[in-house]
């Protein structure tokens, strides 16, 4: 249950970058600067924590060692996530994105023949009752958005999609339990700077420097959804790693992001008020985590990892 409940939490923090992204979007700002600055801003906070933990060396140890995997993997989890979910935000509002980025909770089920593992087949009947209640959420709106609109704000959510949950499970993998969840974000984060360097290079050349209003909400969506949301969400992960059914449930959580944005989009974009629709969309999200709850914790061991 510690799992499904970090879980959650780190979905109401990771709201904040389907937010505040659409934001800074209709504020004129590019999402190159959206997407560099929030990792680069990440880097000092995530030195500062590891290091007053005193978990530097390990961490500088796993690197030296494989230092090729971590630049692969870091560019899948975080560079093929973050660069498409910024670039989305330019296209379609904050709910468009945030719903189609549940495309992950079948994602990550759907990766583990990959990684040595069966598919939780009725985690995934479970997460397809979650994507019956994010498509319900979108209806009402989705009749508004033209072919671009609709092609460019949801083609490079789903690459992000599936790009997350498979550097996540990747790392934590090649890292086999030596690293915590501090290590592991800062150590993604660092092997993918010079992907953020080269966009923001980039973006100097093409957009000019960022406003000062984008880089206080980069720094804002950094802390929330960078740090917080990131470093909540691998610990959840690490609780459930070697069980696909738990490790699903995990991932079903993020669900809440959908419910999340909405409301954050009501509160700081006064976005109008959800309809039937929405509200009963919202209604099988909720219910579907809690059965995704109840399927992956039936069993008192169902979350213990499995011993290979």
């Amino acid at each position: 249950m510690r799992a499904i409940v970090l879980g959650v939490v780190a979905s109401f923090f990771f709201a904040f970058t389907f937010v505040l992204n659409r934001a800074m979007d209709l504020a004129g700002g590019s999402w190159i600067w959206s997407s560099s600055l929030r990792y680069l801003f990440m880097v000092p906070f995530l030195l500062a924590i590891v290091w007053l933990r005193g978990n530097l060396r390990p961490l500088w140890r796993e690197m030296r060692a494989r230092p090729w995997a971590w630049l692969v993997w870091s560019f899948v989890g975080f560079g093929l996530f973050y660069g498409p979910l910024s670039f989305a935000a330019a296209y379609g509002p904050g709910w468009l994105i945030a719903g189609t980025w549940q495309v992950t909770i079948v994602a990550g089920s759907l990766l583990v023949p990959f990684l040595g593992q069966k598919i939780p087949y009725k985690g995934l009947a479970v997460s397809l009752i979650i994507l019956a209640g994010v498509a319900l959420m979108q209806m009402e709106h989705a009749k508004a958005l033209g072919v671009k609109e609709a092609l460019y704000g949801i083609v490079p959510v789903v690459v992000a999609a599936f790009a997350y949950p498979l550097g996540n499970r990747k790392m934590m993998e090649i890292t086999r339990g030596r690293l915590d969840a501090y290590q592991r974000v800062l150590g993604m984060t660092l092997a993918s700077i010079p992907l953020w360097l080269l966009l923001a290079v980039w973006g100097a050349a093409a957009e000019g420097l960022p406003s000062v209003s984008q880089t206080v909400q980069s720094l804002i969506v950094a802390v929330t959804s960078g740090i917080v949301a990131t470093v909540l969400f691998f610990q959840a992960t690490d609780l459930s790693k070697g069980s696909p059914g738990c490790m699903a449930a995990v991932e079903a959580t993020q669900a809440g992001e959908v419910v999340f944005a909405v409301l954050l989009e009501v509160l700081l974009l006064s976005a109008p008020l959800p309809g039937a629709w929405s509200w009963a969309g919202m209604l099988l999200v909720v219910g579907g985590m809690a059965l995704h709850s109840r399927v992956s914790h039936k069993k008192e061991s169902a979350c213990q990892p499995i011993e290979k």
